[in-house]
């Protein structure tokens, strides 16, 4: 099996170098050069989005929104044009599950599959394969294709049909938001109060209010280490689809409205590459206060 594999950013790269270290044959496509070469020096080949349509059997894309998805998959120069009927897509980005939805649509007038898979855990395990990733579409072939998502992940599941996944990581993202959101208020209270944030974090983190997002994020704030694993723009872009998707379906999102307009805030101080731990630097600009020594 010939996996093409599109999309080479932060996620997208170790997750392609996950496959190669696998013993797949995979092909990668990105829109800038290096990255590509340096899954080429790791045994990986480098084509054109067109000529991974024509040669894969297998096509993972892992771009940023649902325009770069399009493009990859239905523009001028995408998969459609060339992919063979039987073909299978397996989307890894996390986008707005209407728009999956309709893009699946499209590619199924062509013969063509498609998984929507998106993931979560960020940088880090995206490097060391332990991911988890959420699946929407035909459950035969996430059946099939279990074990290649199985070696980027350290939980695989299938939570429905196509667009499934997309909702399902849209609700991990409303949860890890406000969690975040939860950690640096409840740190900055420390602070103020006169109590040491570390030793209050020490204390509460094996109670009820643990959690991993508390033990991945509250030493990065403690630690003002706000180098990204997930940008806080792309926690936006996660929160706008949120949002659409929400209106479609007239559920209430309050919360996640909230942390929206913290995170814009953020960005509007020039803070949208920063990890989104950075969440804290918020709550330190209205209390005029820094959260860590």
């Amino acid at each position: 099996m010939k996996i093409g594999f599109i999309g080479l950013g932060i996620m997208g790269k170790p997750m392609s170098k996950n496959l190669v270290k696998a013993g797949y044959d995979v092909v990668v496509s990105n829109h800038t050069k290096a990255a590509a070469d340096e899954l080429v020096t790791l045994g990986a080949t480098a084509k054109s989005n067109a000529e991974i349509g024509r040669e894969c059997d297998l096509i993972i894309t892992m771009v940023q929104n649902t325009p770069q998805v399009r493009e990859v998959l239905l523009g001028p120069d995408g998969v459609i044009g060339t992919a063979k009927p039987g073909t299978v897509v397996i989307d890894m980005s996390s986008i707005d599950p209407v728009e999956t939805r309709k893009i699946g649509e499209e590619l199924a007038k062509k013969g063509i599959d498609m998984l929507d898979a998106p993931v979560s855990g960020g940088e880090p395990k995206a490097i060391d394969g332990t991911l988890a990733v959420m699946c929407g579409g035909k459950k035969a072939l996430f059946d099939k294709y279990r074990e290649v998502l199985g070696k980027m992940a350290a939980s695989v599941t299938y939570v429905g049909e196509l667009g499934a996944g997309n909702v399902a990581k849209l609700a991990n993202q409303i949860v890890v938001a406000v969690n975040i959101a939860a950690v640096s208020e409840a740190l900055m209270l420390a602070r103020k109060a006169g109590a040491d944030p570390e030793l209050v974090y020490q204390a509460i983190r094996g109670g009820s209010a643990g959690s991993s997002v508390m033990d991945a994020k509250a030493p990065m704030i403690l630690a003002h280490n706000y180098k990204p694993g997930f940008r806080i723009e792309l926690h936006i872009k996660d929160l706008t689809n949120v949002l659409n998707a929400a209106h479609a379906v007239t559920s209430p999102v309050p919360l996640a409205s909230q942390v929206m307009e913290m995170m814009q805030s953020l960005k509007a101080d020039g803070c949208e590459k920063d990890d989104h731990s950075a969440l804290a630097k918020y709550y330190e600009k209205m209390a005029n206060m820094q959260i860590g020594k």
